[in-house]
This record gives C-alpha cells, structure tokens and sequence, in this order.
C-alpha cells in the first residue's frame, strides 16, 4: 500500500517549478500571465470608450491614433479588443469550471462504482458525445436564448462529456490499487476513498485537460457570438466584432482581421500551453 501510494504522489515537487522546466510550457504559461494582467488592468488604461461611436473616424485605418484602426460605427478596435479580453477569458474559465466540476464527478462516480451505474452515466455521455460541440452548444443557445449566462451553461455542457471519460478511465487505473483494497477494508466511506484517496491521484489529467478545454471554450463561444447566438453587440465580445467586420472585408480588411487574430492567438496560446502540461504532467508523454 505504501509503495503504490508512493508511485501515485511520486511528483511532490511545485507544480510551477515543473512548469518552468519545460520550454514550450513555460513561454505560454508567461503569455498567459500577459494575458490575465492585461485583462484585468487594460480597460482602466484605455484612451477611448469601447461602445460610444464616433462617426467621423469610420473604418479609419491603423495609425498612431487608432493603433487597430476603427470600426464602421468609429469605435476604436485596439480598446474594444483590451475591453473584449476579460469577457473572452471569463466565458473561457467559468465555463471550464463548470463542465470540469460536472464531469469530475460524474467520471470518478462511474469509474468507482461500475456495473450499471457505470453504464447509465457513460451511455449520457455517449448521448451528447453523438453531437459535434459546437452543433451541441448551438442547439442549446437556439433553445435557452441569446445571453451571456447561456453561453456559459451551451458551452459547459459540451465539456463535460470530456472530462467525465478522461477521469472515468483514470479512476478504474486508481482502482486497481492495492491501496484502495485496504482503504476498503479499513471502513473508510466511498465518499472518503472517492474524494481523498482517488481525487487528489488524477488531478494531473484533469489539470491538462481543463487548459486545452478553455481554449475549446473561448473559441466556441467567439463561434456562437459570430452566428448571433452568443454575447450580442454593442458588448465588445471578439466573435461579435468578427462578425460585425465580415462585412467590410474587401473596404476595410481591418475591422475583422485583428478581432480573428486575437482569438488566434488566445487558443493557440492556451492550447500550446496544454501540450506543455501534458509533457510535465504526464511521464508517458516524454521520450
């Protein structure tokens, strides 16, 4: 039991120190720290206000005083982008959160339990496995409304089936262990084994998973905002300011071009970040 506990709680060290031994891991995860500070301290440093139009610098092109140009109602895109960051970084993380808390839970239940709780739960998930995410979330949006907070909840519902398949076949590895047995024997509840015991070995999964999934998010969301279902303009949502610049592609490329590059670089940085994780976090996934 001792040596099996030791095997799973084999990587004690800080998972930041970790991170900054891998180069791929550690340049995202400073982006990513860029991000979060320009997120939260950008909007007050803002020159101009990100909703209040202004006519006479309609599609303006980039220049000193519009370092991203304007837009057809002469609102500053730089501004609106800073301003759209935190929306975009919210719905990434709060969605994750929630899809993450849910499948969780659902996967360390069914891979511990087994038999037909087990298949109940994984054929629910097969259910909404049947639907490509983005038609899922679409579906959702089309029924519960356009508003942010559907957003939030279309897109956490595409996530958990991911979270529970991931952390089911962790738990059955878990399970196996001469540790669980003992635990079992000992009188310790399920509840205990399950959240004490089991939790705390698969984190790691989790952890990767839970970074590449914001990315999944941010851009299902931007997707959704684009097709009118999501966060509806004035907000200055990336995929709304991408749908709104479609159609000054060819007189003013501008307007679209550098709301698509931040949601660009957001999932590419996030998703970089993940792969970067998962060599940390994952000793099978090294050479």
């Amino acid at each position: 039991m001792t040596k099996d506990k030791s095997v799973m709680n084999m990587e004690n060290r800080s998972l930041i120190s970790r991170i900054f031994s891998n180069k791929t891991a550690s340049i995202s995860f400073i982006f990513i720290l860029c991000l979060v500070f320009i997120a939260v301290i950008g909007p007050y440093l803002t020159v101009y206000d990100p909703n209040v139009p202004d006519t006479s610098n309609r599609l303006a092109s980039p220049s000193a005083k519009h370092f991203f140009g304007t837009d057809h109602h002469g609102r500053d895109i730089f501004t609106r982008i800073i301003h759209g960051m935190p929306l975009s970084l919210y719905i990434g993380v709060i969605s994750v959160l929630i899809g993450a808390t849910i499948g969780v839970v659902l996967g360390m239940i069914s891979g511990y339990y087994g038999g037909f709780i087990d298949s109940f739960i994984m054929r629910c998930m097969d259910v909404l496995f049947a639907f490509p995410g983005i038609l899922l979330a679409l579906a959702l949006v089309s029924v519960l409304g356009n508003s942010l907070h559907h957003l939030i909840l279309a897109v956490s519902i595409f996530l958990v089936p991911m979270f529970a398949r991931i952390v089911r076949s962790s738990t059955l590895a878990i399970c196996q262990l001469e540790y669980i047995d003992a635990m079992k024997v000992l009188g310790a509840s399920d509840i205990r084994i399950i959240f004490k015991h089991i939790f705390p070995n698969i984190v790691s999964p989790i952890i990767v998973q839970a970074t590449l999934s914001i990315a999944s998010a941010i851009l299902t969301a931007s997707t959704l905002s684009f097709l009118g279902l999501g966060v509806q303009p004035p907000t200055p949502e990336w995929g709304a300011m991408l749908n709104e610049g479609k159609d000054y592609m060819y007189q003013a490329p501008h307007v679209a071009f550098f709301p698509g590059l931040a949601i660009m670089f957001v999932v590419l940085v996030f998703h970089i970040f993940g792969d970067g994780l998962r060599d940390v976090l994952d000793p099978k996934s090294k050479k």
